[in-house]
């Protein structure tokens, strides 16, 4: 690591680019300039790394479906949406989601609040988990649409996503997931409909995500154009930007037990510095590389302007601006001082053990003297 380049905890909100990735990127975007949309040879060498990527993407999802590239996770959340239309020309205007839901989701939900449908936020209890059992109560024939994340971006919580999806399809809704924090981590269930992918959680590029829509979906266009993917999202693609996630994918997929057991090794390391502080959200059912913890009467804002040389996170990226408390806690039960109290910490593939203990000296050093 650079000298005064912080000890980077915030694998949630991004990750690093991997060395393959920028390597597997630099030419298309120096040399390979053809538009991947051309029928000349410059533009079918471009295509080809793009079928390429899309294969590589998808070798981490069912397999019973097609990938589209989008610029974001929170556009492919957007478009997948969509396949509620279809339903309500048959009388399905509910849609379901969970109270602990990324924004992408929560807002593009609420949207559809405004376009007739019914939209019920679905409780979670103070471990993050919803109830199987008050879900089924709620999903019923008129539900178009439930969507739940699979691994949560503050509380890394994973959530029974494959018992939602056969509670969904038993009553004819389709199951929409947000797979943006477990993808290229844990397995992605087989019987979701819909899914979000983003190669920046991945380390891969920013500026590119995905959409995944099992065969059969109809899904109106989000973009209008030039009747790019599938028609469903125009513009013309990046091959750098595809080629980079397909190879991040690639990367993840090559390493993927050699990740889970540094993570796994990074995960009891933290647990162990951070002995004296309290886990938000389920213990048993979580991804271990997002560590969301509280000590009671810690002001995190003077903490974070305390520890400048260790990058963490006191709740989501893409909500970090907002000044409101996090939902998600909220969700959990907790009150406003405890939600306060409250820091996330991500491990990724290129932390070490010395950099969580590192951290966690900066970090409980601070908390100490605030508390003092």
């Amino acid at each position: 690591m650079m000298a005064n380049t912080p000890i980077y905890l915030d694998n949630q909100a991004t990750t690093p680019l991997a060395p393959e990735v920028f390597d597997v990127m630099v030419p298309w975007l120096r040399d390979n300039f053809g538009n991947p949309h051309s029928s000349h040879i410059l533009g079918r060498k471009a295509a080809a790394i793009v079928d390429l990527a899309r294969d590589q993407v998808a070798g981490l999802l069912p397999k019973d479906g097609t990938v589209l590239f989008t610029g974001t996770a929170t556009e492919a959340l957007n478009t997948g949406f969509g396949a509620v239309h279809a339903a309500k020309a048959k009388g399905r205007n509910k849609i379901i989601i969970l109270e602990s839901e990324h924004a992408a989701v929560r807002d593009t939900a609420m949207s559809y609040a405004k376009r007739g449908f019914m939209v019920e936020r679905h409780a979670v209890g103070p471990d993050g988990i919803v109830s199987l059992e008050q879900l089924r109560a709620s999903i019923d024939d008129k539900t178009a649409l439930v969507a739940a994340m699979l691994v949560n971006n503050e509380i890394g919580v994973i959530q029974p996503v494959e018992e939602i999806a056969e509670l969904a399809h038993q009553n004819g809704a389709l199951m929409l997931c947000d797979v943006v924090q477990g993808y290229g981590r844990i397995a992605i269930p087989g019987n979701i409909d819909i899914a979000a992918i983003s190669a920046h959680k991945i380390y891969g590029p920013k500026g590119i995500g995905a959409l995944w829509v099992r065969g059969g979906i109809d899904l109106p266009p989000l973009i209008y154009g030039g009747g790019q993917e599938e028609g469903i999202r125009s513009g013309t693609l990046s091959p750098a930007l595809c080629a980079g996630f397909g190879q991040a994918a690639a990367l993840c997929k090559k390493r993927w037990d050699s990740d889970a057991a540094h993570i796994a090794a990074l995960a009891d390391k933290a647990r162990s510095c951070f002995a004296d502080w309290t886990v938000n959200g389920s213990i048993a059912h979580r991804y271990p590389g997002n560590l969301n913890i509280r000590r009671d009467g810690l002001d995190v804002a003077r903490l974070m302007s305390d520890v400048r040389n260790v990058a963490f996170s006191a709740g989501s990226a893409c909500a970090s601006g907002s000044g409101s408390p996090s939902h998600v806690l909220a969700a959990l039960g907790l009150e406003p001082a405890r939600i306060k109290a409250s820091i996330r910490l991500g491990f990724g593939r290129y932390n070490s053990l010395k950099d969580i203990e590192i951290a966690a000296k900066y970090i409980n050093e601070a908390v100490e003297v605030q508390l003092a």
